[in-house]
């Protein structure tokens, strides 16, 4: 009886825990769980200028380099260095003394042959009409004619002459064969100089207007074709040319320009292609050698689809990912792929289709909260619209009411 009793309170205690572990095995009630709010964009269309940003360098318009094309003493500099020159201004005045004899001794041995010449002529014509009756004899007229032709010959050669030591003689004024910005003289008055030499006394520039020549990878050249080509990108000849400048201290150049040539070949060394566009300069703001970034207007993309960045974060390999509220209110994390930066946002090539819901705000309330809890998407107002400026900023997003946004 008593073993009896032992056994009726070892089989109670028995069920007693079996009930208690098949409540702590049971799951946790999700009805009284609270919805995690998270912000949410809808992806859409919308179109886009597409640029590209491309890092270049200043080259003048114009470039002449001044070398005396006579030799002789520098009399005088007559330009102030690092001003503003016109073209035909005289620069430097070279010693003219031996030049001009050179010129006084051409123009007399001209009046020496001019008066030759007169005599000469006036016997060959002579000799002419007396050969005709006999008077003279034929060699007499040949001689007279070949005397009178070479006479001719002389005052051409005593002219040629003249004009060269004229030449000669302006050359020792050395003008600016350009208009433009003048920098240093690399002689001084007193200096001996000679013809065509080495080195240039100084240089003129022209800077306005002014060339930046940029470099584009041909890998990017041939992608910017294809898209062309096969209509994802959409351009016109007026609205593809146009280029703007980024200086070295972050500001915006204030003038436009336009892209005037690419280069017919690829650098082999580098890969790249040289594009030269051309700014207007007025205030001399552009300077040559200066590091600028050149902002070019590639084309039009009428459907292009865009992410805030906020809303892209990287997986452990490094690519692009977002999370995807599907339409049970449930989470997908997705990788896509992205093209470029365009403002706030990213170009997506891949990965999104339109009218899904990414996650930009509260991805870290998701990490927090329990899994498989209710998801309360809040729709964000003022991104992703129709925008043709590639990088203006969408503004800043402002929550809709819960209750019109839950899916």
């Amino acid at each position: 009886m008593q073993f009896k009793t032992i056994q009726l309170g070892t089989l109670a205690l028995a069920m007693l825990a079996l009930t208690g572990c098949g409540k702590q095995e049971a799951p946790p009630q999700q009805a009284g769980s609270r919805a995690v709010e998270v912000g949410v964009v809808e992806v859409a269309a919308r179109k886009v200028t597409m640029t590209v940003e491309l890092p270049g360098r200043t080259n003048p318009y114009l470039v002449a380099e001044v070398r005396p094309q006579v030799g002789g003493i520098v009399l005088q500099r007559l330009f102030r260095e690092g001003g503003d020159v016109r073209r035909g201004d005289v620069l430097y005045q070279i010693d003219p003394a031996m030049y001009q004899a050179t010129f006084n001794s051409a123009v007399a041995t001209l009046a020496k042959a001019e008066a030759n010449l007169t005599s000469v002529k006036s016997r060959a014509e002579r000799y002419a009409d007396l050969v005709k009756i006999n008077a003279v004899s034929k060699q007499e007229y040949d001689d007279t004619d070949a005397a009178y032709k070479q006479a001719a010959a002389d005052v051409e050669s005593a002219k040629a002459a003249v004009e060269n030591a004229r030449i000669n003689l302006n050359y020792t004024k050395l003008t600016a064969p350009i208009s433009g910005r003048i920098g240093k003289s690399e002689v001084t008055p007193g200096a001996l100089v000679t013809a065509n030499q080495p080195l240039a006394l100084t240089r003129i520039q022209q800077l306005d207007p002014i060339y930046v020549d940029v470099t584009q990878s041909s890998v990017e050249w041939l992608r910017l074709k294809r898209e062309i080509e096969t209509g994802v990108l959409k351009t016109d000849g007026k609205n593809q040319a146009r280029v703007k400048l980024k200086l070295e201290d972050g500001r915006t150049y204030s003038q436009e320009g336009r892209l005037e040539f690419s280069d017919v070949t690829v650098d082999q060394a580098t890969g790249m292609i040289t594009l030269r566009a051309v700014f207007p300069n007025p205030k001399h703001d552009l300077l040559p050698g200066m590091y600028v970034r050149a902002v070019l207007e590639e084309g039009v993309n009428e459907q292009a689809i865009t992410v805030p960045q906020t809303g892209v974060s990287r997986d452990q390999k490094g690519q692009p990912l977002v999370i995807v509220v599907t339409p049970d209110n449930k989470i997908e994390r997705r990788n896509i792929v992205i093209d470029r930066e365009i403002g706030n946002d990213w170009l997506v090539t891949s990965g999104l289709e339109i009218g899904e819901k990414i996650v930009v705000e509260g991805s870290q309330r998701l990490m927090m909260a329990p899994p498989n809890a209710p998801i309360q998407p809040m729709l964000i107002d003022g991104a992703n619209k129709d925008n043709t400026a590639a990088g203006q900023s969408a503004g800043q997003p402002q929550a809709a009411p819960a209750g019109a946004a839950k899916q």
